[in-house]
């Protein structure tokens, strides 16, 4: 080959590497996948047939599945792209393994002994020897001290990285659960006033106040003429004029239909009968309703106004049945407003009524809460959480706990890559952990993460060991 064929043969290698590594660094492909294109783009330009680079035959079983077009796309099982194509199978032999160099078979001291060989599959099936499933994956064996009778399994440090175990102390403390659960505003039942007359009476005036209007303590709100208290107060008169001074009866009469204190007083010292009685408000508040009209006539006991004072309100709760008997009076809540937005309002439980919702079958709590600038409105809703803080208790993250429906388990770190699945009995939860009644103790260290993982090999384990033992024996 002359020097200017061979000039032009490393120029044309050098572009195809070019333009191969470009196309690699775009498409995420593997150094395997670089090769071949390199060799097929080569062969393309020169005019040949591509023939594959040669390379070490990869053995061991199938690990996982990887992307054809070295994506970093990859899968446990057999699967295809989007566009049809087969994703291509990775063997032992291919991937960077950060487990330990497999031991050998014991051939003498200081060495590990093999005791059986299990499928790589998972299935229940062990072998005394080495041999090859249907798909002739290797056996995969079963070492000396990697069973246990209690299904106890040994991690690899590498397998445990690689699967993302992590570990928490149970830790014995104070339990910070939380309780939600929703609310109402109510109106504070001894700061509502309502105004009625004690006697048949026709309605002279009426304030200028409306619903919702806010009212000082001692404003008018209505006059009225009555016959039975005119009655009383020209009595009244007649005692003091002929006896210089009040019969005490006549003074208790005139209160008990109604009559102001002041307006009795003005009326001993001025010695002269009054025909209509002014009605004052007893509180300061908002009215809440006013049936009172110019000219009616009210009978006895019949509502004028409503009033109350809004300065202070109510939130009732309803707790379900279940977790009633955790709240106790005077414990800490944080009560939140649908229609308001800001911080919680803090408060503490006043009251749990003495009864059950038989609809709902809930209790009821009471939180007495200031409302000094009247944002909190009657009949508005309400979130509160109710702090539930008792004596110190065993607690695991949340994400230690397999809950199976019927039964609940931790898996327990015995040091040096060992893990023990450990039943457990569990109480409340709040905060991210749950609080362990039984089976776990303050200092024992649980896997916190990838629970299912080791979960699931610890029960393989267990399968296998127990039929290991009859099939050695044949």
């Amino acid at each position: 080959m002359s020097g200017a064929v061979r000039l032009l043969m490393m120029g044309l290698v050098a572009g195809s590497a070019a333009w191969v590594g470009l196309a690699a660094g775009e498409r995420g492909v593997t150094s395997d996948g670089l090769r071949e294109a390199a060799v097929a783009q080569i062969a393309v330009l020169m005019g040949r047939e591509a023939v594959a680079m040669p390379g070490p035959e990869p053995t061991g079983p199938v690990i996982y599945w990887r992307h054809p077009d070295g994506l970093p796309e990859w899968s446990a099982t057999e699967r295809q792209t989007d566009n049809g194509r087969a994703f291509l199978p990775v063997r032992a032999s291919e991937d960077l393994s950060l487990d330990p160099e497999t031991a050998p078979a014991a051939t003498g001291t200081g060495e590990r002994r093999i005791l059986y060989y299990r499928n790589p599959m998972g299935l229940p099936d062990t072998s005394p020897v080495p041999k090859k499933d249907s798909m002739g994956m290797d056996y995969i064996p079963v070492y000396e001290g990697q069973d246990s009778d209690d299904g106890s399994i040994t991690v690899s440090p590498g397998k445990l990285q690689r699967t993302g175990v992590r570990t928490a102390e149970a830790v014995l403390a104070p339990l910070a659960a939380a309780l939600r659960a929703p609310g109402v505003v109510v109106l504070d039942e001894r700061k509502v006033s309502v105004i009625t007359t004690r006697a048949d009476a026709f309605i002279e005036t009426v304030a200028d106040v409306t619903t919702g209007s806010t009212i000082r303590a001692d404003a008018p709100l209505v006059t009225l003429y009555s016959p039975e208290i005119a009655q009383a107060i020209a009595q009244f008169v007649t005692d003091l004029r002929a006896e210089g001074r009040p019969r005490d009866g006549a003074r208790q009469r005139l209160e008990n239909l109604g009559v102001p204190a002041e307006v009795i007083d003005r009326i001993a010292d001025e010695g002269r009968p009054t025909v209509s009685i002014p009605i004052t408000a007893p509180r300061e508040g908002v009215v809440l309703e006013r049936m009172a009209v110019e000219g009616m006539m009210a009978q006895a006991g019949e509502t004028l106004f409503r009033i109350a004072d809004t300065s202070t309100v109510w939130v009732i709760a309803e707790v379900p049945e279940a977790a009633l008997m955790a709240v106790t009076k005077g414990v800490e809540v944080r009560v939140t407003f649908r229609g308001l937005s800001g911080q919680p309002v803090t408060g503490r439980i006043d009251t749990i009524y003495p009864e059950m919702d038989m609809t709902t079958r809930t209790g009821k709590l009471r939180i007495e809460l200031p409302n000094p600038d009247g944002r909190l409105l009657a009949n508005m809703f309400a979130d509160v959480e109710i702090l539930l803080t008792g004596a110190p208790v065993v607690q695991v993250p949340e994400g230690a706990v397999i809950d199976t429906g019927d039964r609940q388990v931790v898996i327990l770190d015995l040091g040096e890559g060992r893990f023990r699945p450990q039943p457990v009995t569990t109480g409340q939860q709040g905060g991210g952990m749950v609080e362990i009644v039984e089976g776990v103790g303050a200092g024992d260290r649980v896997v916190s993460a990838a629970t299912f993982l080791i979960d699931a090999e610890s029960n393989l384990n267990a399968a296998l060991a127990a039929l290991a033992a009859p099939e050695a024996d044949q």
